[in-house]
């Protein structure tokens, strides 16, 4: 398996909250997809936010999260919008 860090956009901080909801390693947490790794961290830690479902996409994708395309932009902003109004 894979550490977490060593996928583009994954940083230590962010390592330890995606192990602390049971992500644990890089394919884990392609295996889990974006939206299912955020919506675990925002359970847990309500305080993270569209950045961060950017940042797991894109290491997801092995992409800088600032590159990502703009129909995945707008597909990950829907999804963050939509958990707010839950």
């Amino acid at each position: 398996m894979s550490e977490l860090t060593s996928m583009l956009n994954i940083g230590k901080e962010m390592e330890k909250k995606l192990i602390s909801v049971g992500i644990e390693s890089s394919e884990q947490l392609i295996e889990a997809g974006a939206k299912d790794a955020f919506l675990k961290l925002k359970q847990k830690y309500p305080n993270v936010c569209l950045v961060h479902l950017y940042t797991l996409e894109g290491a997801i994708q092995d992409t800088e999260f600032n590159r990502l395309s703009e129909d995945t932009k707008k597909e990950l902003k829907e999804f963050c919008d939509f958990l707010k109004k839950q």
